[in-house]
């Protein structure tokens, strides 16, 4: 792999002045550097891979093993090593079985979770399932962190125009402002409570789920559901094993939204929309497993952030939904990707010797381009943006505001490709351009596309971590601070901070005096 990495740099150098518009005078460069997947279109064009590169990048593929390890994850292999699981969220978005982990075809439990969630979330949307009272449960509360908070409160919001069940709010943040907030427009008589947890014992999900059953009061029982894998836990936590939705370990929670934690988007767009989203992450995987490398959108879009990553030595990656519903989707890929591919060591335990994942940020235009775009455009760093835009609106009385939205997205992409230089400027007028962009185009945001684009992405994730020889299905960098965290309650509670650095202590000092 050492002599294509230096065959890519290579490329990159030959071409240092070469400007992105120039590759244009190549007529087909748009339908030779696009891929479709469905109805889904990936133009890759406005990027600085040319022809000589994309082969290139295909080999470093290749040579990585992509393939075969794609193969190793669908089958069910152990491929997270540091924690001796399979890697099986596709599963979980699986039609037909069987797939085998440790000799035994999980696909069963998986359909029968699916129909004791499908069976939950009619009952409580067609009133069968009351509350406490004998009313009809109007909202709901989902409480839970990281992986079991932004994918559903991703997808509640991403599916807003199909949302014809109850009202959902999400709390994470162990900071109490959080729940009081969520619960302060509720009637505890009319709420259900989703406490969504695998081991029942994360501190802040935990800490808010107390909260929440002091709130509901003596009908907390049967107002409660737990989304979790420790049934003892659920149980001493007084939740009817039935109210127990429950997931393997071979389900990471940045890959869970397909399953139970994905009980909130459920409950929100019914059964039968659900489903449509699962749908769509099954085809996107069925294109991942089956298109040719070089037509493959997860591959080529994993290329092009190797291409930027690697050998254009660009740090971060903007994602730009030109879709208000899709607002929260950059803070759920920021998980996806940094805690996948924020990584230092190796499968064989030794040091990276390629830089890996970058940041990851964006937001929903057209907001941005009132916020940071002035650094996209003229700012001394170069970042490489990944835009989305939908043919069609959701809200056809409206589609004037479509309409300037995709003008918007594509003025955007092409600004930043051109720029505007001319003598007769002043230097602060000018925009060097040369800015790079992938854009994603969809007919229209509905369950199947939402589930095509985070199929996509999650793959995506996946051959540039196989790439960098790391393990992208771990995280074990968020140990340290959780654990140090539970050491310094003692010491925040007034117990001696001898033995702390300096900081730490004056800070406590602070805080107490606060």
């Amino acid at each position: 792999m050492e002599t294509i990495w230096r065959m890519l740099r290579s490329n990159r150098a030959a071409h240092t002045g070469r400007r992105i518009l120039s590759l244009f005078d190549d007529p087909q460069r748009f339908k030779d550097f696009s891929i479709k997947a469905d109805d889904m279109l990936l133009d890759y064009a406005k990027t600085s891979i040319d022809r000589e590169a994309r082969e290139l990048l295909l080999k470093l593929a290749e040579a990585a093993g992509v393939e075969s390890r794609r193969d190793a994850m669908f089958a069910g292999e152990k491929i997270n090593i540091s924690e001796n699981r399979a890697v099986l969220h596709t599963a979980l978005r699986a039609k037909d079985g069987p797939v085998m982990v440790d000799g035994q075809d999980v696909m069963p439990d998986v359909k029968n979770t699916l129909a004791r969630m499908a069976g939950f979330a009619n009952a409580l949307r067609n009133g069968k399932i009351k509350a406490a009272d004998g009313g009809p449960i109007t909202e709901v509360i989902s409480i839970g962190i990281g992986g079991s908070d932004l994918g559903p409160a991703m997808g509640v919001k991403a599916l807003g125009a199909y949302h014809d069940g109850p009202k959902v709010r999400f709390v994470s943040n162990i900071d109490g402002a959080h729940f009081a907030e969520a619960s302060k427009r509720a009637d505890p008589a009319r709420t259900l409570v989703i406490v969504a947890s695998k081991t029942f014992t994360t501190i802040e999900t935990m800490t808010n789920a107390e909260t929440a059953r002091r709130w509901l009061g003596a009908g907390a029982a049967s107002q409660m559901v737990a989304i979790s894998s420790a049934p003892d836990k659920t149980a001493e936590f007084g939740i009817p094993s039935e109210r127990v939705f429950g997931f393997a370990d071979w389900v990471g929670g940045r890959y869970s939204v397909w399953g139970p934690i994905g009980l909130p988007v459920m409950l929100a767009v019914g059964p039968e929309r659900f489903f449509e989203f699962l749908e769509g992450g099954r085809a996107m995987d069925q294109h991942f497993c089956h298109a040719p490398m070089a037509e493959n959108m997860p591959v080529m879009l994993a290329l092009t952030g190797i291409w930027h990553r690697n050998i254009c030595d660009y740090p971060t990656r903007a994602v730009l939904p030109y879709d208000q519903r899709l607002s929260r989707l950059p803070a759920y890929l920021q998980q996806l990707d940094m805690e996948s591919n924020g990584k230092s060591v190796t499968l064989s335990d030794a040091p990276v010797n390629q830089l890996t994942g970058p940041v990851v940020w964006g937001q929903a235009g057209t907001n941005g381009q009132h916020a940071f775009y002035q650094l996209l455009h003229q700012g001394t760093n170069v970042i490489p943006c990944e835009f989305m835009i939908a043919a069609k609106g959701s809200e056809p009385e409206l589609a004037h505001h479509h309409d300037l939205l995709k003008a918007n997205c594509l003025a955007q992409s092409e600004a930043l490709m051109r720029g505007r230089v001319s003598r007769n400027l002043r230097p602060y007028r000018k925009f060097p351009g040369n800015r790079p962009s992938v854009t994603l185009a969809y007919p229209q945001l509905t369950p199947f596309v939402l589930g095509q684009i985070i199929a996509l992405y999650e793959h995506r994730v996946f051959v540039e971590g196989v790439i960098w020889g790391i393990n992208s299905f771990d995280q074990w960098g968020v140990e340290l601070g959780k654990e140090m965290a539970t050491a310094l309650v003692p010491l925040v509670k007034g117990a001696d901070a001898a033995g702390k650095d300096g900081s730490t202590q004056g800070l406590l000092k602070a805080l107490d005096a606060g």
